[in-house]
């Protein structure tokens, strides 16, 4: 008897080109021994609600869409009682794909459902925000709320041009947040324009190089925190400083945490993994150390023992 596998997918993500590979990816995980039960999400978080009521059942998903599509897996995974005998695959088929560049998957669709068919699974860190998860970035201020107010034609039409072309347009209109920001035992407080905790070597579509230096298994997300004021040829500074691998400077702090907590005085907008994450003031970020088994490529940002 074939062992028996969900595969849940976005049909929408990115530019609806999971239509075009449906056919060749059921084709490699039934050439792989596994009896395949497809599910297109209906709505969001459907990913959520469908490994929640019946991931029980397999030892095996494969999740296809963009990061908030496998954002949403993980949650309703972590309310399994077998999570830990649960192998959790992704086919990236959105717009940017952030964490899918530092799991080293393939960006065609085909070759990584080839990878979840022989590739090896790890532990996997994740987030936690406050009583929420995330697999790779919470974040506020300047443009983390890009991915989710580009309307979905736009991102269809354009790609990744399109959070480009609307992060550009908010340039004149950044706007800072007074806060207090408590991690490892230091403090710091400022005036801050954005904000992130990650655990991804990229962000936005951009691949850090010298920028981040994430070990997705090693229980540390990095802590980003730009600073107030923040004209454009700062934020030149800015990016020209993190580029050359730079930790601090007048604008910026970067550094490896396993907790932080972020006080203001007003509401703040949230982002956890592109979607909307909710409005607080007071947030706490953990890490959840070991997670979730997910299958990565021999080029992942993993520490190799």
């Amino acid at each position: 008897m074939p062992e028996k596998m969900l595969f849940i997918y976005n049909p929408h993500a990115g530019k609806a080109q999971i239509a075009n590979e449906l056919v060749e990816i059921i084709d490699i995980f039934t050439k792989g021994g596994y009896e395949v039960t497809a599910h297109p999400t209906q709505a969001p978080m459907d990913a959520f609600e469908t490994v929640k009521n019946r991931g029980s059942q397999y030892r095996l998903i494969a999740v296809s869409g963009g990061d908030g599509t496998l954002s949403e897996a993980v949650e309703g995974l972590m309310l399994l009682p077998e999570k830990d005998d649960i192998v959790l695959g992704y086919i990236p088929s959105g717009s940017t794909n952030d964490f899918a560049v530092s799991l080293g998957i393939p960006k065609n669709m085909s070759d990584a459902a080839r990878l979840i068919m022989n590739g090896k699974p790890f532990k996997c860190d994740i987030g936690i925000f406050n009583h929420k998860r995330f697999n790779y970035v919470a974040g506020f201020g300047a443009f983390t709320d890009v991915s989710y107010e580009t309307p979905q034609e736009t991102k269809n039409m354009f790609g990744h041009l399109a959070y480009i072309f609307e992060g550009i347009s908010r340039l004149p209109n950044l706007t800072s947040h007074a806060m207090k920001v408590e991690y490892d035992g230091k403090r710091i407080a400022g005036e801050f324009v954005l904000g992130m905790v990650m655990n991804t070597n990229s962000v936005a579509g951009i691949n850090g190089g010298n920028m981040f230096k994430a070990d997705l298994a090693d229980g540390l997300f990095e802590l980003l925190l730009i600073k107030a004021p923040l004209k454009i040829s700062d934020f030149q500074n800015v990016l020209s400083g993190l580029f050359r691998g730079e930790t601090h400077s007048g604008g910026f702090l970067l550094e490896k945490v396993k907790h932080v907590v972020f006080d203001t005085e007003d509401d703040i907008k949230w982002t956890l993994d592109g979607e909307f994450g909710g409005n607080d003031k007071h947030v706490e970020i953990s890490i959840d150390k070991g997670a979730v088994n997910l299958i990565a490529s021999d080029t992942a940002a993993i520490a190799k023992l």
